[in-house]
């Protein structure tokens, strides 16, 4: 690195976890191992949501066929704003500043706007906020590094009046083989209301009846994650099955929209399985608990080019060669719980002046743990994020607390929540132009609110 020992940026804040119209405080830090010459020290926030993917078209034939790729992209800008830290600005005349030897510090605030979308990153697109310290240096290159932060926009579950009303469905098929046909295999699944948050369990109520001449394999409950690009995304938590046998299924669809086209797809957050049933046979869930885990609240509202949808979707595959019966159910996703679920089932508060936010179990051998193997850790059992501050820096004298600042609502007797790293994981987040210099965070993931009711975290496929 020559000269530059140490380039920084940190927040108050450790997780770096922020709601919409909040102040986004830190500094950034500079360590030389001898002087440099530089124009200035700046910080640039910048927060916009990207989508892209390519497709492939064959067209013509013979010696005239050719492959034609096509790029579908969009994208929308919710703030680009660079606060000078010192020195003086590219643009501006005057003397290039020379900072000696040893470390320096220098503070910054930054104020996000009210309205934001959260933030998210999916397979064709995301929604990202990043603060990017940049030294400017004259005819040499700039040396630059990058800190991600999470926005999370409040979605209310009190305020969405499909919330507490049940959902309910019902699904039959009849398995054909050349001229002969069995009986049916039919399915009805219930859940007591539509609306959760993040460490909540959905509770399953499902009667599958195999009235056909074939086993059934499997049914499968799932919440599953789905895309779709015309840069708009959405996210569903479907109830699947993935076997010849009952199955839940929580997928999340995320739609993204480009500007002449969209594009959906889906990933599974969590699922449960039941086993085989025999020719004539039912199988109940009574009462299986589906666990939500650290994810986006839906719908991503205030973006215009991604949505995000979840559904609890019950899959039931029969053996052979047939499709399986799929009974789909919508769920809403929100940051704050719904009152009446406070009041009979409160949840567990992070212990006061922990760090709260919980790592993603999946990150440390790649995958999530089987039902049953533990739940989620205490909060307070993890220490903060590394590269929160520098080794031997503590907070600025009269800095904000080292902690998320509280959730902005309505509800006086909200109990605090948790920070969870997304179920997905980190993404590599180093953009299209930018410097090969570029140091920081290039592997992130977002942090979501999460409510410790002391669930056992239900396990995604490793498929």
């Amino acid at each position: 690195m020559g000269k530059l020992n140490m380039f920084v940026v940190s927040f108050s804040n450790l997780q770096g976890v922020y709601y919409a119209g909040q102040a986004v405080q830190g500094h950034v830090t500079v360590e030389l191992t001898d002087t440099m010459k530089m124009r200035g020290i700046h910080i640039r926030f910048e927060g916009r949501a990207y989508v892209h993917w390519s497709e492939t078209e064959t067209t013509g034939s013979g010696d005239n066929q050719q492959t034609v790729t096509h790029d579908y992209s969009a994208s929308e800008k919710y703030f680009k704003e660079d606060i000078l830290l010192a020195g003086r600005w590219k643009q501006q005349s005057g003397d290039d500043i020379h900072l000696p030897a040893g470390r320096h510090t220098f503070p910054f605030a930054f104020q996000l706007p009210p309205q934001l979308p959260s933030s998210f990153e999916g397979e064709d697109g995301h929604v990202r906020y990043t603060a990017k310290g940049i030294i400017d240096k004259p005819w040499k290159f700039d040396h630059e590094t990058k800190r991600p932060f999470t926005v999370i926009c409040l979605l209310d579950l009190n305020r969405d009046p499909n919330a507490m009303i049940p959902a309910q469905g019902a699904n039959s098929k009849t398995l054909c083989c050349w001229c002969c046909a069995s009986g049916p295999i039919s399915a009805n699944f219930i859940i007591d209301r539509q609306g959760y948050v993040p460490g909540e369990a959905i509770i399953l109520k499902a009667e599958i009846d195999n009235q056909s001449n074939r086993r059934i394999k499997s049914s499968v409950c799932e919440i599953d994650n789905g895309k779709a690009s015309n840069s708009m995304c959405e996210c569903f938590l479907p109830l699947g099955l993935l076997y010849p046998l009952p199955l839940t299924t929580w997928p999340q669809v995320t739609m993204f929209h480009a500007t002449t086209k969209t594009r959906t797809s889906s990933r599974v957050i969590a699922k449960l399985k039941h086993g085989e049933i025999d020719e004539g046979g039912h199988d109940y869930w009574n009462g299986d608990q589906l666990v939500i885990p650290p994810v986006p609240p839906s719908f991503l509202a205030g973006c215009n080019i991604i949505d995000i949808r979840y559904f609890v979707q019950l899959e039931v595959t029969p053996s052979g060669p047939s499709s399986d019966l799929k009974v789909p159910l919508q769920v809403i996703i929100g940051t704050i719980p719904l009152q009446s679920v406070l009041a009979q089932h409160p949840p567990i508060a992070p212990p006061v002046g922990a760090p709260i936010i919980m790592p993603n179990p999946g990150m440390a051998g790649g995958t999530y743990p089987p039902p049953g193997a533990g739940a989620y850790p205490q909060p307070g059992a993890y220490p903060p994020p590394t590269g929160a501050y520098p080794p031997g820096e503590s907070l600025p004298p009269g800095a904000p607390p080292a902690y998320p600042p509280g959730m902005p609502t309505d509800w006086p007797n909200l109990p605090p929540p948790s920070y969870g790293e997304c179920v997905f994981g980190k993404v590599d987040i180093k953009e299209e132009g930018e410097s090969e210099h570029l140091q920081g965070d290039n592997r992130y993931a977002p942090v979501y609110t999460y409510y410790d009711w002391g669930h056992k975290p239900s396990a995604p496929p490793s498929e």
